[in-house]
């Protein structure tokens, strides 16, 4: 069983359709609809979770139950909420779809202890996933889904009981997730003044679960919204998969430039990621907008607190760590590393290079909707657009360029690829000298205006290879040497 959670003991075509092991990656357990992704191994997952629950003695504070807008979610978030019904734990079923950041506070406004989302975030249609987020409202961390592995593993046949005979009983509850969240994100960000400042917005939520989140907020005022993609289609057409990067948003970037909007925003399927294109319809990469979002907090708003990113995450964070006088912890790639350590620092923003990111005073989780509204709002007290935005902060720490591949390979080859990720003889690439290395996650070389760095997904069968150096040529020289390199 690899670290993306796949594997079974019977097979169609070399795919396993029934799980044997169930495994959190780095964030929850996925697997292919139909295929390991069944309604046997949910409901043998969501017996793990309760009896882990029940290990833990936090039982009788109940579990909160949300899904996205992927094919059978609901009905697959019903299943867990009758299992865990059946075991006695009471469960707050969420009465529609919804984002994860917005299922994720109602653990905190209940006092819940924990929340299980049906959603496979970013991942391609013929996924969903199960993610599980503990008490504290954050992503689990690794201890955490060791317990719930072996809590899975040992637990016999579900106990469950029917979804309406559960909530005739009491046990099985169903409410509305958005009033809690949207009165939170009303003391966190300055809505009035995005309202006021006369922009015009396009937001992608890409068949998501963020639909009409962002234009709820903002309506009312000066300020117009246009979302694209707002319903539901469970197959995502057009795009590979819900993941807001460059190529996955040719039509908002396209649209931005033909509107004349001022910026474009774009969600995950569970909007727990952001994507911003700046006005001349240029997608800003995700290290900027991480680096732009804590420029702002420490410039405009004159915050100070540490800075927890992932190790894929832009040199120019630390660079600003330098420049403000705050501390920059580097961790491993997934918020149940990020997480746990902005909590254990009080970290004043917390993010990874996928996109997702968090933010002092409210959940230790990624939330998309947030960042987008602190871009925005950012913008709004400012006055700049986005590209002015992103030419004043390479004013301040130099211009940085940056670019992901995702990489297909040989689950064969794997072996061969770790060991030359753990070869520690290279010492230049792409006629570069290497000037250090580590690996944090993966294998990180440091160059000395670039780093490039290589890791296995933990959600899907692909090596990531990432690369961020001064100008484009330099840029893609790293990565062609090394996929070269790597025979990938």
């Amino acid at each position: 069983m690899g670290e993306d959670g796949q594997g079974g003991n019977l097979e169609i075509g070399g795919r396993p359709i029934l799980e044997s092991v169930i495994r959190f990656g780095t964030d929850g357990w996925r697997g292919r609809i139909a295929e390991d992704f069944t309604f046997a191994n949910v409901s043998r997952c969501a017996q793990g979770v309760a009896d882990y629950l029940k290990n833990q003695g936090i039982e009788e504070q109940g579990l909160v139950v949300g899904y996205d807008t992927r094919f059978l979610s609901k009905q697959f978030a019903e299943t867990v909420a009758s299992v865990c019904a059946g075991n006695g734990i009471k469960v707050y079923l969420a009465a529609k779809f919804a984002p994860t950041p917005v299922i994720t506070y109602n653990v905190l406004h209940r006092q819940a202890a924990g929340a299980a989302i049906i959603t496979a975030s970013h991942n391609p249609a013929l996924w969903n996933g199960f993610k599980f987020k503990p008490s504290y409202a954050g992503s689990a961390t690794q201890e955490i889904t060791d317990q719930l592995e072996a809590a899975i593993a040992a637990a016999g046949a579900a106990r469950s009981i029917p979804l309406d005979q559960a909530e005739a009983q009491g046990l099985v509850t169903v409410f509305d997730p958005d009033p809690p969240y949207l009165e939170r994100i009303g003391t966190l960000v300055d809505v009035e003044s995005i309202r006021k400042a006369g922009m015009s917005l396009l937001v992608d939520v890409m068949f998501g679960a963020g639909a009409g989140y962002i234009t709820r907020l903002l309506s009312g005022g000066a300020t117009q919204i246009q979302e694209l993609h707002s319903e539901v289609n469970p197959a995502f057409p057009g795009i590979a998969q819900p993941e807001p990067i460059a190529q996955n948003l040719p039509q908002l970037m396209q649209r931005v430039q033909d509107d004349r909007s001022s910026v474009g925003l774009a969600l995950d399927g569970d909007a727990d990621r952001l994507g911003v294109v700046d006005e001349n319809g240029r997608f800003i990469t995700t290290l900027e907008v991480f680096t732009l979002l804590a420029l702002y907090l420490l410039q405009e708003k004159g915050r100070r607190g540490p800075v927890v990113k992932g190790v894929t995450s832009s040199m120019m964070l630390n660079k600003l760590g330098e420049m403000f006088g705050v501390e920059v912890h580097e961790m491993k790639v997934g918020f149940k590393y990020i997480g746990p350590q902005m909590t254990s620092v009080d970290a004043l923003i917390g993010g990874e290079e996928s996109g997702g990111f968090a933010f002092q005073g409210h959940i230790p989780e990624r939330d998309g909707i947030l960042s987008g509204l602190l871009f925005l709002e950012y913008m709004a007290r400012t006055g700049r657009t986005p590209s002015q935005l992103v030419d004043h902060l390479f004013d301040l720490v130099g211009p940085h360029y940056y670019h992901r591949r995702d990489v297909e390979f040989n689950p064969d080859d794997r072996q061969r690829i770790e060991g030359l990720l753990a070869d520690e003889g290279l010492d230049q690439l792409a006629g570069m000298p290497v000037t250090g290395s580590d690996q944090i996650d993966g294998r990180r070389l440091r160059f000395e205006n670039a780093w490039l760095a290589s890791r296995f997904s933990g959600t899907e069968p692909l090596l990531r290879i990432y690369a961020e150096a001064g100008s484009p040529e330099q840029l893609t020289a790293l990565l062609d040497a090394a996929q070269e390199y790597l025979g990938v």
